[in-house]
């Protein structure tokens, strides 16, 4: 700092009136309170567990992954493998995918792989692309007093690029099941935050003070139940307390992260676990308030349990499974709620059905991002379910081939699974049509109706018969219209 520079910050200081205690205590008392922050206690000698001591190996990790973590070594930087997939192979459960952490910037590992693109603003990370597989590398990240591209506003972080050294970034992560890290240097795993511990006992943890870490970043909370859900673990005392009072910060996430999050917790063989924790810890409210508000309805949660307990079935099974279908499931009830007070005010079924489905999904998109091409399938699959419900004609085949004929289908296989009366008929109706031959559908079609089909022969007009009355050669025409 120039001499001048010092000279006018001392004139500014000696200017500036200064605050009495009695000020600095009212300006204590009027400031808004937040959660105790508690700095995390580094750890800058983790525990160290050589190759013989744990069962993570290298044949049980991508080749991918393998390639990108020895290019990162041979280049001179540090690199290891961490996070879920880390965590799974000591469990057990095969990896869904592999992160790679180093301490190279994000364009330094760009400059290493052909193949490489930079994403993310809030977090920006390098995937490296091998086919169609992924292997997504981060950079060492660090707390964000040290300074860097790192926003913090109301507690959550908006922006999180400052970057640090191993030690800092094992204290950045969630859970510390999650802040394991594979050496590929010497094959051993470093262990910072007791994850080890954790991971033996079943016990999901968050790293840190928990109410600033779910003020940082709401979505810890879904994630805190999807492992939980998953793994069969218990949530931490000190971890799950807070969850109970903080659900109403999902409400400033944006709605489109949270659509990812409900695709995690529903679609990854444990539905319905994730379900009843969600409802246990008041989060499911906040998510699906109209849904909510139904599951006092037993049908609606026998439905629901029908539709998550299908859906881990057919991920079981590697069948695929559509989101639309869930959402429309999710939604149902409050559709029937819907309807039911447009038809009261005298609006036609029809009518109604359209209003209340455009105000189902409206409301719902404030809260979970549903993408305009899935909410169109759900919009779909609901129309679809009077017209499988009416009687039987020969536009059934033509129903036959409707794009949405299926996923309409297969919903109203589940509203008769769970026991809706008023469709059961139908599905076995159905059922059998869609599943035979011509004549096993024409046979369904007309022999249980005889009478429908005598009636529309009847109503068939016959061409009238050329009038015989002789015609008058000299007749000028007739042009007014009348035969007078």
């Amino acid at each position: 700092m120039s001499p001048y520079r010092r000279l006018i910050n001392g004139i500014k200081n000696i200017l500036r009136p200064q605050k009495t205690s009695k000020e600095a205590v009212v300006d204590a008392v009027l400031q808004p309170q937040t959660s105790v922050q508690v700095k995390p206690r580094v750890n800058h000698v983790p525990l160290h567990i050589p190759r013989a001591e744990h069962s993570l190996s290298r044949s049980m990790i991508s080749k991918s992954a393998v390639s990108v973590l020895y290019k990162l070594h041979n280049a001179g930087y540090q690199a290891f493998l961490v996070g879920g997939g880390v965590r799974d192979v000591l469990v057990g459960r095969r990896p869904k995918d592999f992160d790679v952490v180093t301490n190279a910037l994000p364009e330094q590992v760009r400059s290493l792989f052909r193949h490489c693109r930079l994403i993310g603003r809030r977090f920006v990370l390098a995937h490296v692309y091998f086919g169609d597989e992924i292997v997504e590398v981060a950079t060492f990240r660090a707390q964000h007093d040290k300074g860097g591209d790192g926003v913090i506003q109301d507690g959550r972080i908006i922006r999180d690029n400052v970057y640090g050294t191993i030690d800092e970034d094992a204290w950045r992560r969630d859970f510390t099941i999650n802040a394991l890290y594979y050496d590929i240097s010497d094959f051993a795993l470093l262990d910072y935050t007791g994850g080890m511990k954790d991971l033996d006992e079943g016990v999901i943890r968050l790293i840190g003070d928990p109410i600033q870490r779910y003020q940082e970043d709401p979505v810890r909370m879904l994630r805190a139940i999807r492992f939980a859900a998953k793994l069969k673990f218990t949530i931490d005392a000190s971890t799950s307390a807070p969850i109970f009072q903080l659900p109403h910060l999902l409400k400033d996430v944006n709605t489109s992260r949270l659509y990812e999050e409900i695709l995690k917790l529903f679609f990854s063989g444990h539905s319905l676990q994730s379900f009843n924790l969600l409802r246990d810890y008041k989060l499911f409210d906040h998510l699906f308030p109209q849904t909510a508000a139904c599951l006092n309805n037993p049908e609606a949660v026998t439905l629901l349990n029908h539709v998550f307990k299908n859906t881990d079935e057919r991920l079981m099974l590697q069948k695929p499974v559509s989101p639309a279908f869930l959402f429309a499931a999710l939604l149902w009830q409050p559709l029937q709620q819907q309807i039911a007070k447009y038809l009261a005010e005298g609006k036609t079924e029809q009518d109604s059905l359209f209003a209340a489905s455009r105000d189902i999904l409206t409301r719902q998109v404030q809260r979970v991002g549903i993408p305009k091409r899935v909410s169109l399938v759900i919009h779909e699959i609901w129309l679809m379910q009077p017209r499988l419900t009416r009687r039987k004609s020969k536009r059934n085949f033509a129903l036959l081939e409707h794009g949405s004929f299926k996923a309409g289908y297969d919903f109203l296989l589940l509203r008769a699974s769970a026991g809706d009366s008023s469709v059961g008929e139908y599905a076995t109706w159905w059922t059998q049509f869609f599943h035979g031959d011509d004549a096993a559908r024409n046979n369904l079609l007309f022999a249980e109706e005889p009478r429908q089909a005598t009636a529309t022969a009847k109503r068939i007009r016959r061409r009238r018969k050329p009038s015989k009355r002789p015609l008058q050669k000299d007749a000028p025409p007739n042009i007014n219209g009348s035969d007078e």
